[in-house]
């Protein structure tokens, strides 16, 4: 089937966009979503024929012209897409993963600023399988309803079609709960010997050994699975679904997208204590990606709920604005004290816990590492994420990564941690965040610039001197002589500390 539309980035975002049909109808996607403020209307010819339909020639004729499709504009920023997909396609290629799904949104307003389901497919040829499909299905002949169940999978977008147990990321939640009823304060102490005991069951922490006696931040910072079942147990299960209700965590996001799932929860009544100790953290339950990021997002952001969109507004094709598009928002899911202590902890779970990968000298970063293990429990398979936000005291960026199947080492921290890094090393300058780093990242990281000096006509024993003087890196000596002839950096760049340098002798 031809495709109507011209798409000139192939695969960014395919699943996001969607495509037109022959004609020029969306099918799926945003194309779909906006169709009728997309399509614009077809001119149409009217003539004079006989009573037989044949046309009478010279007869007079008249035109309706044709009217062109109105312009959507969007919050999907191009670059931090290509940023996104870049660092997703690179996480997936060395994990040899089967797909990578990952979500940038602003968590103060809900505008989706990338979002990425590998392998993506071409929009230009969207009847054609992706290399995932074409490796799935390589040497079956399919029958037409056979190839249009695939097509459909193909298209699917997994960030808010598909749900998981989101494992210990959810920890945020109970965390927020547990603060908000005021059943845990930071400097509650736990003891964990490696596993709980909950009615008839042992329920394990990640860590084999335990992690001993702790505080309640030691506790989230070490993503501490007793911790959290003792916290679930303090809220019991009407509060917990409290909390998970006022979070949104029991209703679609409403995002501008055909084909958003619901959550999988249990029915309260059905809910005993092995139920609810695993529901604590993270098991036993599923929600989507963008579920996750919008609660998440509340928690930071001071408590409201936002509506997750790409949609920002229509114009006319001559650039007039013709509607400006608004999503509700809902205040207080959260308290304003809670919010700013979560912020705190999550910052600490980067600088000093399970999430220290994701951490960048310069900007403060806060996040929940998650390693959820794929049903049925016996298949040894596993879901790699983070959930990830920076500036920490007031967030503007939010994003989730969620890294399906990865070979070899699977632990969240590891593998999915340093995607955002990755991704917010190379977008909060581009958003404007700037640096600020403390006393301690500037020593550490050798952080600031000087003037580079003139070596030229120095000896090496001059040059001894002056390299312990300034703070450079490495030395690169050229050369069999005694005096400088050469250097590089040249005199008067200004240079970073740290840096190496090259000096030609003769």
């Amino acid at each position: 089937m031809k495709v109507f539309g011209y798409y000139p980035y192939d695969t960014l975002a395919s699943r996001v966009i969607g495509f037109t049909g022959s004609d020029n109808q969306g099918v799926i996607g945003l194309e779909v979503k906006y169709d009728n403020y997309l399509k614009g209307i077809d001119g149409t010819i009217l003539t004079l024929t006989t009573a037989h339909g044949v046309e009478i020639k010279n007869a007079a004729e008249d035109r309706i012209e044709p009217q062109p499709g109105n312009d959507l504009y969007l919050s999907l920023d191009i670059n931090i897409q290509q940023y996104a997909q870049q660092v997703a396609e690179k996480v997936m290629e060395s994990k040899q993963a089967s797909n990578v799904k990952l979500i940038v949104m602003n968590p103060q307003n809900g505008e989706i600023m990338a979002m990425v389901n590998l392998p993506e497919y071409n929009l230009n040829d969207p009847y054609t399988f992706n290399e995932e499909f074409t490796a799935l299905y390589a040497g079956q002949t399919l029958t037409d309803q056979q190839k249009t169940e695939a097509l459909n999978k193909m298209w699917r977008n997994a960030c808010i079609s598909d749900t998981y147990e989101p494992g210990s990321s959810f920890k945020i939640i109970t965390a927020t709960a547990a603060l908000e009823e005021k059943v845990v304060k930071l400097t509650d102490r736990f003891f964990c010997p490696g596993f709980k005991k909950v009615e008839d069951r042992i329920i394990r922490c990640h860590k084999a050994g335990g992690h001993g006696s702790q505080d309640f931040t030691e506790g989230i910072k070490n993503s501490c699975n007793p911790v959290f079942m003792e916290l679930g147990a303090r809220l019991g299960v009407d509060k917990m679904y409290y909390y998970f209700d006022k979070l949104g965590l029991f209703k679609k996001t409403g995002i501008d997208l055909p084909g958003e799932a619901g959550s999988i929860m249990h029915k309260k009544e059905n809910i005993k204590a092995v139920e609810l100790a695993t529901m604590s953290f993270g098991q036993s339950f599923q929600i989507t990606p963008l579920q996750l990021l919008v609660a998440s997002s509340a928690v930071i952001n001071g408590g409201k709920i936002v509506t997750p969109h790409l949609g920002v507004e229509i114009r006319s094709a001559d650039g007039s604005r013709i509607k400006e598009l608004d999503y509700p928002t809902s205040e207080q899911a959260v308290s304003k004290e809670t919010s700013e202590t979560m912020k705190a902890l999550l910052e600490a779970v980067v600088s000093d816990g399970t999430g220290k990968r994701a951490y960048l000298p310069g900007f403060k970063v806060g996040g929940k590492t998650a390693t959820s293990e794929k049903l049925p429990r016996s298949s040894n398979k596993y879901i790699s994420s983070f959930i990830g936000f920076a500036p920490a005291d007031n967030p503007q960026v939010i994003a989730v990564v969620l890294i399906e199947d990865p070979v070899g080492i699977y632990y969240g921290g590891t593998v999915a941690a340093p995607v955002i890094a990755d991704l917010f090393k190379n977008i909060l300058p581009y958003l404007g965040v700037d640096e600020n780093y403390t006393e301690a990242e500037m020593e550490q990281f050798h952080v600031g610039s000087f003037e580079m000096p003139d070596f030229i006509g120095k000896t090496r024993k001059e040059v001894n001197q002056m390299m312990k003087i300034y703070e450079f890196g490495e030395l690169d000596a050229l050369g069999e002589g005694d005096i400088v002839r050469e250097q590089f950096p040249l005199a008067g760049e200004t240079i970073g500390k740290g840096s190496d340098i090259i000096l030609y002798f003769e």
